[in-house]
């Protein structure tokens, strides 16, 4: 069957065209529900420091608050801070177990990812097998060689292996980190992804507009 696909062309495509479009849009699927599930870890997370800072004896969370109003002393009506302690606790878990299970999504995702990277390798292979190293005469959709595709999902896949990793480590620190100068900083690299950055939106949106995903 020949595979060969003229650009611009509308219709049904079928074989490694087929494959490599639909791959296509899974990319920019797992991009959009990477997205939901980091800004819903992001408010995860915050939770998370914000309890964890409230533990704090009240003498130090209360001078980086600034209210003195909460500090004990002559006069001080305020609550007991250890009788909201299991109550603090308990919503600490609850907000970790939440947090863990959004990271585990997200290692389910980036093997999805694994096995797509994975395929388009066996795409190449298979044209390597049938027009030997130079190729197919002409390109499956635009301008881009088959091999660019394996090339491009290969890249993205270690810039979603780094992010995820980055989230591991960070879901082990924040419950366990009382500075909160240091707290903030693992809030930032969470919510801001260092590892996804301009470059692999570059290389998604290129992607996309090779296989006529974006026009």
């Amino acid at each position: 069957m020949d595979e060969n696909v003229t650009p611009g062309r509308k219709g049904n495509l079928t074989g490694s065209a087929r494959k490599l479009k639909d791959n296509a849009a899974d990319w920019h699927n797992f991009s959009l529900k990477w997205e939901r599930l980091n800004d819903e870890g992001s408010a995860h997370a915050t939770k998370i420091v914000n309890l964890v800072l409230t533990k704090e004896p009240v003498k130090e969370t209360s001078l980086m608050s600034g209210d003195e109003s909460t500090q004990s002393g002559p006069g001080h009506t305020g609550a007991d801070p250890q009788s909201s302690r299991p109550e603090l606790h308990r919503d600490l878990e609850e907000e970790c177990t939440k947090l863990q299970d959004i990271v585990e999504k997200m290692a389910h995702m980036v093997s999805k990812m694994e096995k797509m990277a994975s395929s388009e390798n066996g795409i190449c292979k298979l044209e390597a097998f049938q027009f030997g190293d130079k190729g197919r005469d002409a390109p499956l959709f635009l301008t881009w060689p088959t091999s660019q595709f394996a090339e491009v999902s290969s890249r993205l896949l270690s810039y979603y292996r780094q992010e995820l990793a980055l989230k591991q480590l960070l879901l082990g620190l924040l419950a366990h980190t009382p500075d909160p100068q240091l707290s903030m900083v693992y809030l930032s690299a969470w919510l801001y992804q260092p590892y996804i950055d301009d470059q692999a939106k570059l290389l998604l949106e290129g992607l996309l507009l090779e296989t006529g995903h974006r026009t």
